[in-house]
């Protein structure tokens, strides 16, 4: 009752108030001011250096595209919160990006930008062209996945495919973009699995031509980038049946359009429509109609077909034809797994630029907000994707000089590697942008601060080029093989970084120090072990299955979870490796100091991996003591954490309004412009 008494009384008090006087105002507290974080966060290291050392080439050249994109009206640049920012109108109808896209590569033409991307030769050309694609990914998907179309694909494929005469013919055309080039691999019915692909080709003696058929619904070529509006001309994978009998799957050029951009005779083409991103390439589906091509169209660096009919191939094995054949798609890996670690660069330079500069809850009465990343949860969110990121970008700079410098001998390393960061970069991609997005809040949401739409953009690069758990499944069998041929030979192991094999078996100890968790031997030691176990048991659970009677094809499909896991390990191992060789290049010093501390961060995030517990390589308490040391990390590394997005040398005009002046990009005058 006397509560009931207590809330009555305070109830009368408030309605019987007197009106306020017409004068009084009312009262608030201080406004939000938004204050750079540039002002407090102090870089204890040189920010061009650690750029330098991650961005690994090019870095000039880098920055004079990055200049040209600024400076053009094409890409669409607009004033928020007092600074420009360039990126796609996603508004526009995906007509409307199409054309902007292309408007966008005629741009970069006409100021020689592709020039020698076709005719040049050496890793130092290559090399250029890698850190162009790195930039124009950074603004727009859409322009690098055209690009990559054109130049990689089709142009990679002529020039891997193709003989002196096909070189002659179509690299300088398709340098100067006197053709537009596609690549028809992928059909409705069949994506992965190119060997099943149901195109065939058939051979004229009588008239020295190839004809092209599409005999089914499900043979029809699909997702073809470029084909449903710009294209004049494609690489065709088809089965090549030569008097009677499949010599497997083989690769021509057929023309699509004609100048004028009409479609040829005996063609199809169809648009695949409207996507959750990527709307400004024109992916198209294609049917082959009795489509004659002439005899020299075969590219024909692996086989050939005689005037009179005759097949001729020296690779006699159809096993090494076929992925001969395939060689093309490495390039495409190898650009596809750099530009999703850009794409996370750019994701996490904007969130955590944002939790530098937004408050959110004092802890006490009468304080200020708390900054975001002052938040030991936030920090926890954040910072060990940075240092994911940091990795991931030593070891795109190493699959790119593994690409350039390839020889016959190291193809099968490169088709490894590159079959595992694909898979790994992209998925981290996704994971990253995700965080990002839910870090920002409902920022995030607006399309205009990126991160949300980039996550959309990307979320192809899990399936393009390869389904990921797919390549996974190939990194797992090429260890697997390594195994059994080093068994067979009884010799040591040497290749796809499997030496560690022949030292003895590393030793976790009982209890893990904050020093030892920190040392780079015990970091490359546990996730030595953790691939060793993993191979030794897939090894012998194939085996088992095999001795069961079981074929090696169904053992390895019967295995997939242990294969899954051992892939992780391999990616995870060799990532960390061109980590430390990254560091050992660096001198003594902050710069160094730091980015160990970034390594530490990375390798003990990757011991937080289920597999360390659930196989026994880790006990629970360790695995409490890793978890304890990566908080602490957090801890350190977040007076660092402007220094260490400010290094990934991003043009402020690239990132979005969120990570400067967000309430001044959100003002009522900024809607009045």
């Amino acid at each position: 009752m006397d509560r009931a008494f207590q809330r009555t009384r305070i109830l009368t008090n408030h309605l019987l108030l007197p009106p306020p006087a017409q004068t009084a105002c009312l009262t608030s507290n201080d406004c939000l001011n938004y204050s750079p974080p540039e002002l407090s966060e102090k870089y204890a290291f040189d920010v061009n250096e650690m750029r330098r050392l991650m961005d690994g080439h090019d870095v000039e050249e880098r920055d004079r595209l990055f200049g040209l994109i600024i400076q053009s009206k094409l890409f669409n640049p607009r004033v928020r919160g007092g600074k420009v920012f360039v990126s796609p109108d996603y508004n526009q109808s995906m007509e409307q990006q199409r054309e902007m896209t292309w408007k966008r590569i005629e741009y970069l033409l006409e100021r020689g930008v592709f020039r020698g991307w076709m005719t040049g030769e050496g890793e130092e050309m290559e090399m250029k062209r890698f850190a162009c694609f790195e930039v124009l990914g950074i603004f727009d998907h859409s322009i690098s996945i055209k690009l990559g179309v054109h130049f990689f694909l089709w142009g990679g494929a002529i020039q891997f495919f193709g003989t002196k005469h096909h070189h002659d013919k179509w690299l300088r055309d398709t340098e100067n973009y006197m053709i537009k080039g596609c690549f028809s691999m992928t059909e409705l019915g069949h994506g992965s699995n190119v060997r099943g692909i149901e195109t065939v080709t058939t051979y004229d003696s009588n008239t020295g031509e190839f004809i092209i058929n599409t005999p089914c619904e499900s043979a029809q070529k699909y997702w073809i980038g470029g084909a449903a509006k710009h294209a004049t001309h494609t690489i065709v994978f088809s089965q090549l049946n030569i008097n009677g009998t499949n010599e497997g799957v083989h690769a021509l050029i057929a023309q699509i359009r004609d100048a004028d951009g009409n479609v040829c005779p005996n063609i199809r083409i169809a648009d695949c429509g409207h996507k959750i991103g990527l709307n400004g390439v024109d992916n198209g589906r294609i049917w082959f109609d009795n489509v004659r091509v002439p005899r020299e169209n075969l590219l024909n660096s692996v086989a050939d077909v005689s005037p009179d009919g005759k097949y001729l191939s020296s690779i006699k094995d159809p096993d090494q034809r076929f992925a001969a054949f395939l060689s093309p798609l490495t390039a495409g890996r190898v650009n596809i797994a750099v530009n999703a670690v850009y794409q996370s660069k750019v994701g996490l330079s904007i969130t955590v630029r944002y939790a530098l500069t937004r408050r959110a809850f004092a802890l006490k009465a009468n304080e200020p907000e708390v900054l975001l990343l002052d938040y030991p949860s936030h920090q926890r969110r954040l910072l060990p994707l940075l240092a994911k990121i940091y990795a991931m970008s030593f070891g795109a700079n190493y699959l790119k000089m593994l690409y350039v410098k390839r020889t016959p001998q190291s193809n099968k390393t490169i088709h490894v590697v590159s079959s595992s960061f694909k898979a790994t970069f992209t998925w981290s991609n996704m994971q990253i942008l995700q965080e990002c997005r839910e870090a920002c809040g409902g920022q995030g949401l607006k399309t205009e601060n990126r991160v949300g739409h980039l996550k959309a953009e990307h979320d192809v690069q899990s399936t393009f080029e390869g389904d990921n758990n797919i390549l996974m499944q190939q990194v797992s069998k090429a260890l697997f093989a390594e195994y059994m041929a080093a068994q067979k030979r009884n010799k040591v192991f040497k290749g796809l970084g499997l030496e560690h094999m022949n030292k003895p078996c590393p030793v976790i100890p009982s209890q893990l120090t904050s020093t030892t968790l920190r040392s780079s031997q015990f970091q490359m030691d546990a996730l030595c072990l953790r691939e060793r176990e993993l191979l030794n048991r897939f090894v012998a659970d194939v085996s088992q299955c095999q001795a069961r009677g079981e074929s090696k094809e169904h053992a390895f499909n019967t295995n997939y979870q242990l294969a899954e896991d051992l892939g992780k390990a391999f990616s995870d191992q060799a990532i960390f490796q061109t980590f430390v060789d990254a560091e050992a290049t660096l001198a003594a010093g902050s710069l160094k100091d730091v980015l160990g501390m970034v390594r530490s961060l990375y390798a003990l995030t990757c011991l937080e991996d289920v597999t360390y517990l659930r196989y026994g390589y880790l006990s629970v308490d360790n695995a409490a003591a890793v978890r304890r040391e990566i908080t602490k990390l957090c801890s350190e590394l977040r007076p660092h954490a402007l220094a260490l997005v400010s290094s990934f040398g991003i043009p402020d005009a690239f990132l979005s309004p969120i990570a400067f002046n967000w309430i001044d990009a959100n003002s009522w005058t900024s809607v009045q412009h």
